[in-house]
């Protein structure tokens, strides 16, 4: 049984790792990534909302590094910088459908970021998955003027997987820190 397990973990981290070297020889992301960028650059911000979005997902993608980094003490703090950031958030300007489903997604990522606040870094990675969720949940009705790349790890949480949202293309996994760092691979690029 265990030599078993043993062979699913090695098999798996091959194919983590060849899914890292086929993307960062491909070229045609690096063309995409141009084409997005200057697109982006015609985007402004076009009322209060959308800075108030763009500092909830500023917050989260610190957060993220500080996982990435395994430093619990200061995912903490910014566990509780991102749960205030989401309380300030009105969704008043949307449309009433949008109000309903971004109220609710606030309030669960604010759960979520709470917790990540209070908890061990094991933990907080448990709420960070759901935080993720929340947050591409979130740019898919508020949108966003950055440029996001959706990225995931298929060993995390038992081989159940993981996503996180990345300002960065390259992989920096929240969910492993230095034991995997690079292990993951990007699912869509966001804007």
């Amino acid at each position: 049984m265990s030599t078993m397990a043993l062979a699913a973990v090695m098999i798996a981290t091959v194919s983590c790792k060849d899914g890292n070297k086929k993307e960062a020889t491909t070229p045609v992301s690096t063309e995409m990534h141009q084409e997005t960028m200057d697109d982006k650059t015609d985007m402004t911000m076009g009322n209060s909302q959308d800075a108030k979005a763009e500092t909830i997902l500023t917050a989260y993608f610190n957060l993220k590094d500080a996982l990435v980094n395994d430093d619990n003490s200061q995912a903490k703090e910014l566990g509780n910088t991102l749960a205030q950031s989401l309380k300030s958030f009105d969704a008043s300007s949307y449309s009433d459908d949008e109000q309903n489903e971004l109220n609710d997604i606030i309030e669960d990522a604010t759960e979520h970021a709470e917790h990540i606040g209070e908890s061990d870094i094991k933990h907080q990675r448990e709420h960070f998955k759901t935080l993720s969720k929340d947050m591409t949940d979130m740019v898919a009705i508020t949108g966003t003027s950055m440029t996001i790349y959706e990225q995931y790890c298929p060993m995390y949480d038992n081989n159940k997987g993981g996503a996180w949202l990345s300002m960065n293309e390259e992989i920096r996994n929240p969910y492993f820190g230095d034991k995997m760092l690079t292990c993951g691979k990007v699912q869509r690029e966001i804007n």
